[in-house]
């Protein structure tokens, strides 16, 4: 057992100290005093992006020396941060915006530093779940931080059938070529529910998106071109009739499968593959290219 006393005096057998720093995740006014002098301080600062944390550096004139630590190169420069924490250096992580081991490999290291009971310190500031999830209008009272879902289709429906019956509101990041898939999946699996997106938060065209997932899904296919990562705040399961309004006779059926019921039935194809779009709430040149590439 180790026991932390990150601002007593005292020696840590010498050594040094990994601070967590957040940084902003747009305007530059969201970076704290505290977490200024924490840069300037340290004696190294290790970023998961240094390029972007250079420009976060120049614009408040901290020159502290800059490192990379990131999920291709963590297998190396991860022992590399722990040494130099035995021997006595303070070092600062940092992720490209917001809080540091969220969606990043800086969990890792923070587990390997607690292994070797070098105090971890963490510097609080902006973070796009919590910031999205205050003003989504939903439930704040429990709520669950999922992040980004898995990329493998089967993994990703797998994950989303886990969380269907949680009651606490969900909390996901998403990027802007998936955003309308992701949406039409969750609506799919978790049915027809009350959501938030929150796109270029605390940025100047800083935009919240609400409503019921198909009136935002139908925003989004409206849209000419979707920029911006998204944060995706969606309601908890309220009950049996929240959880499962959206049961289809489709349900457990692929797409190709989908639209091969409505040909049988004496539909086109072309309509076929409108209905099924419609009726999973996807885009129709996503259910067009799932239908032909299975035909090859």
């Amino acid at each position: 057992m180790f026991v932390q006393k990150s601002f007593a005096s005292g020696d840590h057998d010498g050594k040094g100290k990994l601070y967590l720093v957040a940084t902003p995740i747009g305007n530059m006014d969201d970076m704290t005093i505290r977490a200024i002098r924490v840069l300037q301080e340290v004696d190294i600062i290790a970023a998961e992006d240094t390029r972007q944390t250079r420009k976060l550096l120049n614009h408040f004139e901290i020159g502290t020396r800059l490192i990379s630590y990131h999920e291709h190169n963590k297998a190396a420069s991860g022992p590399e941060i722990i040494r130099l924490l035995k021997i006595g250096k303070s070092i600062a992580l940092v992720s490209d915006a917001g809080l540091p081991a969220i969606s990043d490999p800086g969990q890792e290291l923070v587990r390997d530093a607690v292994d070797e009971s070098i105090p971890v310190i963490p510097v609080p500031g902006a973070n796009a779940g919590l910031s999205a999830l205050i003003a989504s209008g939903l439930s704040t009272d429990r709520f669950l931080f999922r992040g980004f879902l898995p990329r493998d289709n089967k993994e990703r429906r797998k994950e989303l059938e886990r969380l269907r019956s949680y009651p606490e509101t969900l909390i996901f990041y998403e990027a802007p070529h998936r955003i309308i898939k992701t949406l039409a999946e969750i609506r799919e699996v978790l049915g027809e529910r009350k959501v938030a997106l929150g796109r270029e938060l605390t940025k100047r065209y800083e935009e919240f998106v609400r409503g019921e997932i198909m009136e935002v899904l139908d925003f989004l296919n409206e849209q000419e071109e979707i920029r911006g990562e998204f944060t995706v705040i969606v309601e908890g399961n309220e009950g049996e009739q929240g959880a499962g309004q959206l049961e289809q006779w489709w349900q457990g059926l692929d797409i190709v499968s989908h639209v091969d019921v409505y040909i049988e039935k004496g539909l086109t194809k072309k309509e076929a593959l409108k209905q099924t779009a419609e009726e999973r709430g996807f885009p129709k040149r996503e259910v067009y290219n799932a239908y032909h590439q299975k035909e090859k």
